[in-house]
Formats: C-alpha cells, structure tokens, sequence
C-alpha cells in the first residue's frame, strides 16, 4: 500500500528529503548542505548541479534509513528556495552560470534605474512585488547581458529559466517536464497574479524571451512521474510550492487572516488574505499563497533577509559558538542585550524598509559588552524585524492578529520565541513539526493523489507550544525605541550609483 509522501525541501543552504506517513507523522529525514559562494560583495550564488547531486543523496538516504518497500510512496511533493535563479541547456542539461541566490544584490542599481524611470507601479499592479534586486527577472537579465553567447541562444529557444523547483523536476524526469507552480511564478516579477500568465508587457521591460520560461501549473496536481531515480521510478510528482507558502499551507492557514512566520534563513512572515489580492499601501508584498483545482488563495507577504542566517553567521565568520543551539545557552548567561542593539542589514533591509544600501550595524557596545551581549541583541534582532512586518501587515489587512504560527528551526531556541511574543504582544504558537515546509508541499501532494482531504489535513496539524507575551508594556516600549533609531542610523550606509 502506497502509505507516504516524500517531500524535497531545496532550502537555501541546504537540501532535505523528509518522509511523512499517511497520518501525516513525520518518519524521518535527510540533509546535504551545499557550498555557498561568494565572489564579490553583496553576489551570492550556487552550483546547480551540486543541488541536484545532493538532491538524489538525501532522497537514497531517507528511503534507505526508513527502510521503505518498493511502492511504498504514493506521491513526491516539492518545495524550494523561490527566486533563486537557474538558466540550464535544454539538450545537455548543464546551467550556463551558477545559480544566482534570492539574497544576492548585483543588481540593485538597474533596479534603481527602474524605479527611476517610473516603472515600479507597472510591476506592482500586475506582479504585487515591488522592483527589488530580490526576484528573478533581474537575475534572468543579468545572465543574459553577462555570460557570453547565452542571450543569442536564449532567443534561439536552447536554454530554460526556473527557480530550483522547476530545475530540480527538470532532472528527476530526465528533462521531459520544464515546470514550476503560479507561487514560483508569483515571485519572477514576470507574472501577472491577476490573469496567470506570464506578461508580455514585463518580458518586454526586462527583455527576457518567453521561450526561457517554465509551464504554470497548479500547487496540488499530478505533473509526469519520476524517471532519473531507481528507488522513486514510476512515483508521481504531485505538489509543488515556493517554500514560504508551503509552510503557510503546512501550518494550516487556510481560513482568511491566518499568519504564519517561519524562521530558516530569513523570516518570511505570509498572511492569507483569501480570494482577495490586497494591494499594500506598506511596501509588504502581495502574492498567491496557493491554487489547488481552479481556486486561488491570494496572501500578503512581509520578508526579512536575515533569520537564522544571522545565527550560521555567529558560529562560522563570527566563531562565537561550534553548533546553533549554543547560542540560547550563550544568550541565557546574561539577563538582557546590555544596551546593545544589532541591525542585521547584511544583505540590505527586506520589509517594510526595502533598503538594498543598508548595512549591518551594532550599537550601545561598552566596555562591559561580551559576546553573551551580542548574542542575545542578534536573537532579538531576529524578532524586531519580524514585529515590524506583523505591524505593517496589520495596517495592511485591517486585521489583529491574535495569533501567529511560526516554524523552522530557529523556533527551537525559546528564548527567542518568547521575546518574539513579548515584543510582538501576540500569542506565539510553535508547530508541533518544525519542518512545516515540508509538511506543507506533503499536504499539496497527497490532496493530488487522493489520499487526504482538506477536513482530514485539518485534523493532523498539532501545535507544540503556546508561548504568550510576558514583558512589561513599559521595557517593552523601551526596547522599540531603541531598535527604531538603530535601524535608522543603519539605513543608506552603501552610496547608491548615479
């Protein structure tokens, strides 16, 4: 009997292959991080085909730990890091340059140029993304106008775009399928979430030829079957997502108002607004949480660069700790921040402030500051710039948000989660999987191949802890204060090019 639904979770750092049963429980996992690169300030990039080799690692291995007979698996559902950008030769298969990664600013300036030119509202109406170095089309371009010869073959039809998504389907079926799902396709600046299509209008603006471009399906469907892996040959692929609305899917947000806010490389908080596309009046994004059948969930979307990459950069560059959860023990050695106060603008400011020329920046060091100081003011500064997105999501929406769900691993350190809801003033509900990602794009698949409804997926998903606000109104005033001002004296440290 085919009893579980293996998800792919092609994460920014990392590629997990984890394996939930028919309960929706999850069984087991595996992970293979990948290399990142950086080869100038503010570029970040992957090898594509490093995340496919390792994409087939974890696959083998979680069906190898979980002991899974042939035929065991219903279906494979896959979610992703969105915008991240993949060009590959549709004959041989190879990427003509590395991935280009969602947190990479090389293209800052021409966006500015296209700004400048009067062209932001245009992309907005129709995409409900700001112009922003962030999404695809400006990534697409950048390898078009840069690696040589590659633009006259992508006029030629030779080459294929997709996020990590499409390019990971693309190898697990051995190049028959060129796919992606109207959430990926939300977050290129080349889509138009009103009508579904691609618009003729912005490949013009970003000269970027519509044969490059993936088919639109679904998020819950059945799409073509694996054919490149032994253990998985025959099984059917069946939901794809980006990975921020699968975790909102995996959350089970799907009454209008609902909000959850996963915590991985960056924070990512996804409010489903329903069948409405609300237009922010709040620099916050407006995107499709998910189509299943001909229904369409619209959401609104607040994104935060640096999360948990705020953590994997005090244990590697910083060397303040050897493993991740070291850091609540650090935090915990001292009773507050000590005055300190961290912006953690690495790679620019996301929502609401959608500054690509801010800086990381720290303030209030003493003599007396230790690395404890600064642990805790980084921990916190996770959670400031994610109660700015609740905040401007609320003037947004017109909702209160009484509760929100969050997920991903930086959700395991309760330190940060309670000074998430102390300055937050909302309950903070942690999920009872923290791979809610995963869980999400399972959801999607199994639905497709019959073997969940939606009144059973409401059913499994089960909350760990509720964590509720603690702090005095007074500190809690105190400390927003003083991250305001942090963030201003942050803002436009980079001298923007005429």
């Amino acid at each position: 009997m085919c009893e579980y639904i293996l998800s792919i979770d092609q994460s920014t750092t990392s590629t997990k292959a984890v394996l939930f049963n028919s309960n929706g429980d999850f069984i087991n996992q595996s992970t293979e991080e990948h290399k990142q690169y950086f080869p100038n300030p503010g570029w970040v990039e992957h090898d594509a085909e490093e995340i496919y080799r390792k994409t087939k690692l974890v696959i083998s291995g979680v069906i190898k730990k979980s002991e899974i007979k042939e035929g065991g698996i219903a279906a494979v559902g896959i979610t992703n890091q969105r915008e991240t950008t993949v060009i590959w030769d549709r004959k041989t298969g190879k990427p003509v340059f590395h991935a280009i990664v969602w947190q990479d600013r090389r293209t800052s300036d021409y966006c500015s140029e296209l700004i400048k030119k009067g062209l932001e509202d245009t992309v907005t109406k129709k995409t409900g993304l700001l112009i922003d170095a962030y999404f695809s089309a400006t990534k697409i371009k950048w390898i078009l106008d840069n690696v040589e010869g590659v633009r006259e073959r992508a006029e030629k039809g030779e080459l294929a775009f997709g996020n990590t998504d499409s390019w990971v389907i693309w190898n697990l079926t051995n190049g028959k399928l060129h796919i992606t799902d109207v959430t990926n396709a939300s977050r290129t600046m080349l889509f138009n979430i009103h009508e579904l299509n691609w618009d003729h209008e912005l490949l013009e603006i970003f000269k970027i030829p519509e044969s490059l471009l993936p088919d639109v399906k679904a998020s819950s469907d059945i799409y073509g079957e694996v054919t490149d892996i032994e253990e998985l040959k025959g099984v059917s692929i069946a939901g794809i997502a980006g990975d921020q609305q699968a975790a909102l899917f995996g959350q089970m947000c799907t009454r209008e108002g609902m909000t959850k806010c996963t915590y991985g490389t960056g924070c990512f908080m996804v409010m489903n607004t329903g069948n409405k596309a609300i237009e922010s009046k709040n620099k916050l994004l407006t995107t499709i949480g998910w189509k299943i059948g001909d229904e369409v969930v619209y959401a609104l979307e607040g994104s935060v660069f640096m999360g948990g990459a705020i953590i994997q950069w005090l244990r590697d560059g910083m060397e303040f700790f050897k493993q991740a959860p070291e850091s609540e023990t650090l935090a915990n050695q001292v009773e507050d921040n000590g005055g300190v106060v961290f912006v953690p603008s690495l790679a620019g400011l996301g929502a609401p402030y959608w500054d690509p020329y801010a800086r990381g920046s720290v303030f209030g060091i003493t003599r007396g500051t230790t690395k404890a100081h600064f642990t805790r003011a980084a921990l916190e500064s996770i959670c400031f710039q994610v109660n700015d997105v609740l905040e401007t999501m609320k003037l947004d929406s017109g909702e209160k948000i009484p509760e929100l769900r969050v997920d991903g691993g930086a959700t395991a350190n309760n330190l940060m989660v309670q000074f998430q809801a102390n300055i937050s003033g909302t309950q903070v509900v942690r999920s009872a999987v923290a791979e809610s990602t995963a869980l999400g794009v399972a959801f999607l698949a199994g639905l497709a191949v019959g073997l969940w409804k939606m009144d059973d997926l409401q059913k499994i998903w089960q909350s760990d802890q509720i964590f509720t606000p603690e702090m005095e109104r007074e500190k809690v005033d105190i400390h927003k204060a003083q991250w305001k001002k942090a963030v201003e004296r942050s803002k436009n440290w980079i001298d923007k090019k005429d």
